[in-house]
């Protein structure tokens, strides 16, 4: 089953002298359960743009994405609001956790403002942080933690919904080779243990491999690739 498909998305931009920047330019994807997805290329070639279109944090110009076998085409704003909040988890660069609140309520934060009732939302939150290897970290705040754990934290954070798929942008891109490599592992085991689709794009070799594919996003189209010679 197909937890996320895009169809021939292109995206535009209208450039500051006027013209009409092409960034997409006919992208077709599939990511089945269980499938982790590596995007590699180079950098201003368009992967975050792509992320962000299959996220439905942007609108292609054409095409259409269906996330959990539900078509985005023609939604609202708040509706698309919806759809990510139920279906889709975010992994950025940078963590963004609340600096207030500990690595379990960080966690929780999702489910809690979705409406899950407390016992079953800290129930859920424990869960996740254990797997990401933060069982004895979870109570304390992101100050506390390593870049590492902070974005272990994240990764929990993005799966307290249950989504469909997780999006990743460069999510190793500000750790050391340790800790980057711990997340690379943890990501592949959550694809396959919880049996979700995955979509990362980055620019780290270790993480493309470990992926179930690599796709190339070369001129606004993406190709299948070995990573090996493209990923910096």
């Amino acid at each position: 089953m197909n937890v996320l498909e895009a169809h021939d998305i292109a995206k535009s931009y209208r450039g500051g002298d006027g013209s009409t920047l092409h960034i997409l330019n006919g992208v077709n994807l599939s990511v089945k359960r269980g499938e982790m997805i590596a995007i590699v290329g180079e950098s201003g070639a368009g992967k975050s743009t792509l992320l962000h279109v299959l996220g439905a944090l942007d609108r292609p110009t054409r095409g259409y994405v269906v996330i959990g076998g539900e078509p985005i085409a023609g939604r609202t704003d708040d509706e698309l609001a919806v759809i990510r909040n139920k279906k889709v988890g975010f992994v950025f660069q940078f963590h963004h956790l609340l600096r207030e609140f500990s690595a379990l309520e960080n966690v929780m934060m999702p489910m809690r403002i979705g409406g899950t009732e407390l016992p079953q939302a800290r129930s859920r939150a424990e869960e996740l942080l254990s797997r990401v290897g933060l069982s004895g970290r979870m109570h304390h705040r992101p100050s506390e933690l390593s870049g590492g754990e902070q974005q272990r934290t994240a990764v929990a954070r993005a799966l307290a919904v249950d989504p469909a798929v997780v999006m990743a942008d460069e999510p190793t891109g500000n750790l050391d080779h340790r800790n980057g490599e711990r997340l690379h592992e943890v990501f592949a085991q959550l694809a396959r243990d919880l049996e979700i689709g995955m979509v990362v794009v980055t620019h780290n070799r270790s993480l493309a491999a470990r992926a179930d594919r690599a796709l190339l996003l070369e001129d606004g189209r993406l190709v299948e690739t070995d990573v090996r010679g493209v990923v910096a």
